[in-house]
């Protein structure tokens, strides 16, 4: 069984050493790296150091020091190939069946890498030559000086369809094509796939060509603009970055590393003096990709264009991220100004100005709020119910459960802030609004004896006021929830005017707190109904106030949702004389809706019972006695 350095390579990329050791190892964050009492000898400071980037460990008492492979053989004790089968299995990889022809086939993809490099000194001379006149005169149109094109190997392809077959002839037509230097089509005879095009060569992380990326340079043409080699042994473009060789080391000296779209805007920055940039190749940011960005620092900086392509690309990085987040691990997202990408930002306002932006990112959470908020208006509870629908769903896709509960908390506030937001003060909003009789200001947040009997007439009935009633004590336990809540509250009220009275006597008493203050409205005993506890978990003494307020929240959209849809089913049942079969269809649609809400109803009570059994799990079944233990 062979198994071809490249092989080797990927395995050792797609296998987190620090995440390997510490199993049995419990390693300290110390920087970019991990540090740990050396588990080969005994010490009692640490000096045994992991390092993901550079992908070894290396203790300095002792002298120990390998990579994944050599951890699992020394400090596991496993032969070599069973240390290579458990790490490959755990990444995905397949081992190499064992055949004869392996090691041939290894010494042919180890041969690619001559005809790369070959092909890459091929295009140098040719950008160099006469035939690279257009070529050059495109970098000096871009500020590219004779540094920058030096160092990043930029060359170039002429016309012909057969000049690097020509050139590169000794190394045999099938080793170009299986390199993607040249195309073979049935019954045609094979061509060189770059052709006219300013050539850039794509390296591995150890700064070896395993591909080229060739852009355009003829204006009036149907070709692509860029054209990038195809998969091949060497070069997978889901699992390869752009300028990583280059940045990995920058990144350890930044702390950062910047995402951009493509290589041109990589040399862009690099040229500015920003050397922390990589790419994706032509696709969407990959989840390998973005593990590979994890390994150089926690939170890499996306900076796509300021255009809708940008920001859609900046979202579906962001949304292939959501599943793999863990501790610490997110992105961060720079939003350029609009019909910008770095490379125009760099020349129109100077490197402070990119500075400045990827110096203030705004977190993944922030940007799937904004993205999601900004996609379509919101003029309706239907577009702000979708709104919540579509944050909720992104939610759902975090695996890692305490994130995802953060993230969920964090949006929810978001919309729930953005969807009511806080009524003005009373001083401002125009007179008459849901108002009944003399304004009320009094000194401390209570009910007045007048404001009582009414709230008690309001709040007394079946069971469309049990809702209200238990709505109105969850208000007055949480007055910070009324002002919040204003708006809903007063199309609720304008629905039912006999609930007018106590929703007005809610918001006169909540404006009298201060900013902050949370004390609960001082209610006269008997001046509202008792609700029932056991359907309304907002209204238990021991739920959680976060949660009993998202309870709150969701039983007050119940409430004003309630009203509107008795009206449009009477509304509909009206028109059956003028209208009956668009009536019918209407009232049967009303009716599923209909259905759907006592369904909501009655999954709070299921809250409320699910709650109260965790809490009467967590209740020893008898008395304890002082010190502790459980008595007779």
């Amino acid at each position: 069984m062979a198994l071809s350095p490249q092989w080797l390579d990927e395995l050792r990329a797609r296998t987190t050493l620090s995440s390997l050791i510490m199993r049995t190892t419990k390693l300290q964050k110390a920087g970019h790296e991990w540090k740990a009492c050396c588990p080969f000898h005994d010490e009692k400071s640490p000096s045994f150091t992991v390092s993901d980037q550079k992908g070894f460990y290396h203790c300095f008492g002792c002298g120990a020091h390998g990579d994944a492979i050599r951890w699992m053989t020394d400090q596991r004790g496993l032969e070599f190939m069973d240390a290579v089968k458990e790490l490959a299995a755990e990444a995905g990889m397949e081992v190499p069946a064992a055949d004869p022809r392996a090691a041939q086939r290894a010494e042919e993809r180890a041969g690619l890498h001559d005809v790369m490099q070959a092909a890459q000194e091929w295009f140098e001379a040719r950008l160099k030559s006469d035939e690279g006149t257009g070529a050059r005169d495109y970098l000096k149109s871009r500020g590219f000086d004779a540094h920058t094109v030096t160092r990043f190997g930029f060359g170039y392809a002429p016309p012909e369809r057969q000049a690097l077959k020509a050139a590169l002839e000794r190394f045999g037509e099938p080793m170009l094509i299986e390199g993607g230097l040249r195309i073979s089509v049935d019954d045609k005879d094979p061509y060189d796939r770059f052709r006219a095009r300013l050539m850039l060569p794509i390296q591995d992380a150890r700064g070896r060509v395993i591909a080229f990326g060739g852009r355009i340079l003829e204006v009036d043409t149907k070709a692509p603009k860029y054209l990038n080699s195809p998969d091949t042994p060497l070069f997978d473009k889901g699992r390869t970055l752009y300028n990583l060789h280059r940045a990995g080391p920058a990144s350890r000296q930044t702390g950062r590393v910047v995402v951009v779209e493509g290589y041109m805007d990589v040399i862009a920055l690099a040229a500015a003096g920003i050397e922390d940039a990589v790419a994706p190749l032509g696709t969407a940011l990959t989840e390998s990709q973005i593990e590979l960005l994890w390994r150089l620092v926690e939170r890499p900086i996306l900076c796509f264009d300021g255009d809708a392509a940008g920001q859609r690309a900046a979202m579906r990085a962001a949304t292939r991220a959501l599943p793999m987040l863990r501790p610490a691990h997110s992105l961060a997202i720079v939003t350029l100004p609009a019909g910008l990408d770095p490379d125009d930002l760099l020349k129109k306002h100077g490197r402070k100005a990119l500075d400045d932006l990827l110096a203030n990112p705004a977190s993944l959470l922030e940007t799937l709020w904004t993205y999601e908020r900004d996609l379509q208006p919101l003029d309706s509870p239907e577009d702000k119910a979708g709104l919540k629908a579509r944050l909720l769903a992104h939610v759902d896709t975090v695996q890692d459960t305490d994130i995802r509960a953060l993230y969920k908390r964090e949006l929810l506030e978001k919309f729930s802030t953005f969807a009511f937001p806080p009524r003005p003060h009373r001083a401002h909003r125009p007179a008459g609004q849901w108002k009944r009789g003399v304004p009320f200001k009094p000194v401390n947040p209570t009910i007045t004896p007048d404001a009582s009997n009414r709230l008690r007439r309001t709040s007394e009935g079946g069971a469309r006021d049990e809702l209200l009633s238990a709505v109105i004590t969850a208000l007055a336990r949480f007055p910070d929830q009324v002002m919040r809540h204003a708006e809903a509250l007063g199309r609720f009220a304008a629905h039912d005017p006999r609930a007018a009275p106590a929703i007005d006597m809610l918001i006169e008493a909540a404006e009298t707190l201060e900013h902050g203050d949370k004390s609960p409205i001082s209610v006269p005993a008997g001046t509202i109904a008792p609700p029932d506890n056991t359907r309304f978990a907002f209204l238990s003494q021991g739920i959680d106030p976060t949660a009993a307020r998202e309870d709150l929240a969701e039983a007050i959209s119940l409430l004003v949702e309630r009203p509107a849809l008795e009206a449009a089913l009477a509304a509909a049942t009206a028109r059956f004389e003028t209208d009956p079969e668009g009536a019918f269809a209407e009232q049967q649609r009303l009716l599923k809706r209909k259905l759907e809400f006592e369904s909501r109803l009655g999954q709070m009570a299921g809250k409320r019972a699910a709650r109260a059994a965790a809490h009467d799990s967590d209740i020893p079944s008898g008395p304890a006695s002082a010190d502790g233990k459980e008595t007779d």
